[in-house]
């Protein structure tokens, strides 16, 4: 993103969202140098000082997305009935055969759609196959700069593919099917450190707060040499680790099998869980899995929607809370959530935390999940000073259509942020004193242009990826047999709506 705008402006009028007040109240905002530096009813305008009129709208934070991912831009709408191991099956084809412009152009896509709903910082987990690459990372990097939002970029690695780390998934395939994906074998560890290193040592954009991280993508489908590795890197350059952990039974249930202990425990037996981790998803994370997450000051990043678009199961949000764990709230990516709108990933997070008991007392409030996807989100990336609107904080700060349906009428605000708004009523998006999205349009991206590019790169990359489709689909029913047979196997914990067999609640 361009560096935050210089000079000074008075927002006037708006109603500012505040949790203790059940209906936003007038305030106007002096901001300087895309830095928030009062704020008060009446203020006067400094001389020279751009006067934005807010009335009729209503104020809120930058929602912060604690988990996603811009590889999957170019993948939207691409499966049904995906579990998560079936997406990992599918990953060659939904994200294959691309170049350096697609890989600019699939984030470009997820960025203009968070800008445009209200969203303004991104945790994005950016995968490119065989190894991550300084390019690559510089174009996802630049789409970011483009539309004008913060983000924490971090290359997602592994060094065992999803074949290798399921045991038992290759002995069930035919020999001509164990040949095809042992093509999919990744490079050496050594390789993928080095090329990591690469990128975390030439990065650029920490100024303008686009900043690196290293996300080993699953602990199982890393070796303990790999994880030391992916934790002494981030160590070195001074950046975050960012892991899925727990996001499937699948993984739970491997976990225990091959470490004898749960994965958050191996991960921190370890020394890869610390105040700069953040863990995603984290459905089958039991009490104690927890108590090490706030011990050691880490976040989570809490998915809902994708958790219940890939079946993995109900998050335990209630409980996490009340652990003192620190929760951001994420959309996980257009692939596996079809939209990265972080008003829809609040609303299921409210929802998801009712339908797990009949006691209103165990549910999640509004306040708690608004409060999960601005200030536990901008923690889980590593920023303090997003996430609210106060002097101190940079000026990030969506403008609400107080006309738009969702707020007529307007009774309470918060609870209609979380379980009303719907991106609809968002009329400009403001990152650093800068309107990034005014008036209901972009001011730094021509969306006709993305469309057309979206469309080439689709059908370019439909032909291109055509042998990785028809492999999925020759391993899809193998993977579909395969993998709910793995997770119908005992645990401690049940996150499905049914009870499994065997399975305690």
């Amino acid at each position: 993103m361009a560096t935050q705008k210089q000079g000074v402006s008075l927002i006037r009028g708006g109603r500012l969202t505040d949790t203790a007040m059940r209906r936003a109240a007038p305030t106007d905002i002096l901001i300087k140098d895309g830095v928030i530096v009062e704020m008060g009813l009446g203020l006067a305008a400094p001389e020279g000082a751009a006067v934005v009129n807010a009335e009729g709208l209503l104020l809120h934070p930058g929602l912060i997305n604690a988990h996603t991912h811009g590889h999957g831009g170019l993948g939207r709408g691409q499966g049904d009935k995906f579990t998560l191991e079936l997406l990992l099956a599918a990953a060659p084809w939904l994200g294959g055969g691309r170049n350096l412009a697609d890989k600019k152009l699939t984030t470009l896509i997820c960025a203009a759609e968070m800008v445009s709903k209200g969203c303004t910082a991104a945790y994005d987990l950016y995968y490119e196959f065989p190894l991550p690459s300084r390019d690559g990372m510089d174009a996802v990097a630049e789409a970011y700069s483009e539309v004008g939002m913060r983000a924490v970029v971090a290359p997602m690695v592994a060094d065992r593919t999803m074949y290798e780390a399921i045991p038992g998934l290759v002995d069930s395939m035919p020999a001509p099917l164990q040949a095809e994906v042992a093509k999919l074998r990744l490079r050496p560890p050594e390789e993928t450190l080095g090329a990591i290193g690469e990128i975390l040592h030439h990065w650029r954009w920490a100024g303008q707060d686009i900043r690196a991280a290293v996300a080993p993508t699953i602990p199982h489908h890393c070796s303990d040499g790999f994880l030391c590795g992916c934790r002494d890197l981030a160590k070195k350059h001074g950046v975050a680790l960012h892991s899925h952990v727990g996001e499937s039974k699948v993984q739970a249930v491997v976990g225990m099998r091959q470490y004898g202990k749960t994965l958050v425990q191996h991960i921190d037996a370890l020394g890869l869980i610390d105040e700069h981790f953040t863990a995603a998803h984290g459905i089958w994370l039991d009490d104690d899995d927890l108590r090490i997450i706030r011990h050691r000051g880490a976040s989570l990043a809490h998915n809902p929607g994708s958790n219940m678009r890939l079946g993995n199961g109900m998050f335990r949000l209630r409980r996490a809370l009340d652990l003192g764990v620190n929760i951001g709230i994420g959309t996980d990516g257009v692939n596996c959530s079809d939209n990265i709108n972080m008003y829809e990933a609040m609303r299921y997070a409210s929802m998801l935390s009712k339908v797990q008991t009949p006691d209103p007392s165990r549910w999640a409030s509004v306040e708690e999940v608004y409060n999960a996807a601005t200030v536990g989100s901008a923690r889980a990336l590593g920023f303090k000073d997003i996430g609210a609107i106060a002097p101190g904080m940079k000026a990030d700060i969506v403008f609400l259509d107080l006309t738009a349906m969702s707020w007529i009428p307007h009774n309470w605000t918060v609870n209609q942020l979380v379980h009303a708004e719907d991106s609809c009523g968002v009329r400009h998006t403001m990152i650093g004193g800068e309107f990034v999205y005014y008036d209901r349009r972009h001011t730094r991206l021509d969306i006709a242009k993305l469309a057309r590019d979206a469309e080439e790169a689709r059908e370019r990359l439909e032909r291109l990826s055509a042998g990785m489709h028809d492999l999925y689909e020759r391993l899809r029913p193998i993977i579909e047999s395969f993998c709910p047979g793995l997770a119908m196997e005992p645990y401690h914990l049940n996150r499905y709506m049914c009870d499994a067999p065997n399975n305690g609640i």
